[in-house]
């Protein structure tokens, strides 16, 4: 390390935006939503670790996986998958309303799923809050399954206009 100039010798600071399969990469400043210190009604759900309920971040809002868990309570809502599906999508209806977007400006989810063969059951109760233009999703099978939520849902929405 030169000690006039404070830089490692073979190392330059980096000028320009960092290179992401080629393309320069976006960099935006974050603002990051917490429940708690925002909305003292809980309206939305708490959550168990130390993490954002939301990031809003150039233009779009990232919800962190949602269970289907009473935002007062922290019970599980629903013994079927589709009442708990319901659950969580009124749980990040929550978060979107306080963040000033809305579920039509969904445009990706991922859900976890505790048993694979829930997933007609959460189709079908996806289709009723998704009737058109529903947004691009994946699903995997639950790490964690076993007693309790049978499903997660993550989203991502535009920011609302």
């Amino acid at each position: 390390m030169c000690y006039t100039t404070g830089i490692v010798r073979g190392y330059a600071p980096r000028r320009q935006a960092p290179q992401v399969y080629g393309v320069a990469r976006q960099l935006y400043p974050r603002e990051v939503a917490h429940g708690k210190d925002n909305y003292p009604d809980r309206q939305r759900p708490a959550g168990p670790g130390p993490y954002s309920q939301a990031v809003q971040s150039g233009g779009l809002i990232f919800v962190s996986g949602q269970g289907p868990f009473d935002p007062r309570t922290g019970a599980v809502i629903g013994s079927t998958i589709q009442e708990q599906t319901a659950q969580c999508l009124r749980n990040i209806t929550a978060i979107l309303h306080a963040a000033g977007s809305s579920l039509d400006h969904a445009v990706s989810a991922t859900f976890l799923l505790a048993d694979p063969t829930d997933f007609a059951g959460m189709n079908e109760e996806w289709s009723r809050w998704f009737p058109t233009d529903p947004p691009a999703r994946q699903g995997a099978r639950h790490p964690l399954a076993g007693q309790g939520p049978r499903i997660s849902i993550a989203l991502v929405a535009a920011a609302g206009t």
